[in-house]
């Protein structure tokens, strides 16, 4: 398996030695060059993610989907990303101006914060820390602000309901991730990404593997709790149009109703990849403990199992979408707090006593 961390060490080097650059110049390049191909991968990925949408739900439908600009209709993301850059900006009468602003960025802000902790390859991790699973938690946490903002700031009725329904959903479902991911780390031992995923390399290795039923479990649950903290159907009660026009961005256009739709996609794809981080063994290859497979497997690179395991994941949570009908917001607080919780909290208990006796595989 390809470690990218030497490409990261002979950048350094090039920077420091052959250059002659001090700490600060080196760190400052270093961190520009990082900070410019997350922001090219963020877009890059939006835009699949949106064409696939898209397709995925023409085909669900028996529709055709996107056709006419470009073959298959491939450059139709690119002719509404042009419609939306060149669409007029406007403030609304009588909203809160700074709220109203602010919003948008908070939104995207913690989308690409959380994205910035996915794991790409072995060495190809972004931000590793320590506690980088508490970290990825509280990062990702910044959004709701950002939606309950963009509605009470908006001065919109719809707009109001919509962030109360918004904030209330993401901050309950928030609890059931937080506690599947504490089930992964009892499990592993580690808070840190690259730590986790290192623990699952090896023959059968993976978390759903490892911690047979408890894991599954969790993995199951956090598909559940994933799919609400994006806001994705059946579980899209802040921007149901049948009651809402269109939530808590009712009021948004040009790029700040794009950062939201941005932000929509792309949180979906950071909600796969830390499933397939944590329970799927994120970059890690699929091994069976015959050297001459597990050879072959290795020679396929990391990035390639990181982003296929993760396009099945998002293809799974569109099929979701596309399937079942919108749940009402009571529905929604019941299955959280009445199913998912409790059964959260026994699973917690269960992979503690199967880590302490050393059940686990």
């Amino acid at each position: 398996m390809f470690d990218f961390s030497i490409v990261t060490t002979w950048f350094d080097s090039l920077l420091r030695q052959t250059l002659g650059l001090g700490d600060f110049w080196s760190i400052l390049i270093e961190c520009i060059l990082v900070g410019v191909l997350i922001l090219a991968g963020y877009a890059m990925l939006a835009i699949v993610l949106i064409f696939m949408e898209r397709k995925v739900c023409a085909y669900f439908q028996c529709r055709l989907g996107p056709m006419r600009v470009g073959p298959w209709g491939i450059f139709q993301v690119f002719a509404d990303v042009l419609k939306m850059l060149i669409k007029e900006i406007f403030a609304v009468d009588k909203a809160d101006k700074l709220l109203y602003c602010v919003a948008p960025f908070l939104v995207i802000i913690a989308s690409v914060g959380t994205f910035s902790f996915l794991p790409w390859n072995k060495g190809a991790e972004i931000l590793d820390f320590n506690v980088g699973i508490f970290l990825l938690t509280a990062v990702s946490s910044i959004g709701v602000i950002g939606i309950f903002m963009a509605g009470w700031g908006s001065n919109n009725k719809y707009g109001v309901v919509s962030a109360m329904r918004g904030a209330v959903q993401l901050i309950s479902y928030e609890m059931s991730l937080g506690l599947c991911l504490v089930t992964a780390v009892i499990l592993t031992g580690t808070m840190q990404v690259s730590g986790i995923v290192e623990a699952q390399t090896g023959p059968w290795n993976w978390l759903i593997f490892q911690g047979h039923v408890p894991a599954i479990i969790a993995f199951l649950v956090f598909l559940v709790a994933g799919n609400a903290e994006a806001n994705r159907g059946p579980f899209d009660l802040a921007e149901a149009e049948s009651e809402l026009t269109a939530g808590y961005h009712t009021e948004y256009s040009g790029m700040g109703f794009g950062f939201y739709y941005l932000a929509e996609y792309l949180n979906l794809f950071v909600i796969a990849g830390i499933a397939t981080t944590v329970f799927l063994g994120g970059w890690a290859p699929v091994n069976i403990g015959i050297e001459a497979f597990d050879a072959v497997m290795d020679y396929i690179p990391g990035i390639v199992w990181f982003l296929g395991k993760t396009f099945a994941i998002v293809w799974l949570l569109m099929w979701i979408r596309w399937t079942y009908p919108r749940l009402r917001i009571d529905q929604i607080l019941k299955l959280e707090w009445k199913y998912l919780m409790p059964l959260c909290l026994l699973n917690l208990v269960l992979m503690t006593i199967i880590v302490a006796f050393g059940w686990h595989f």
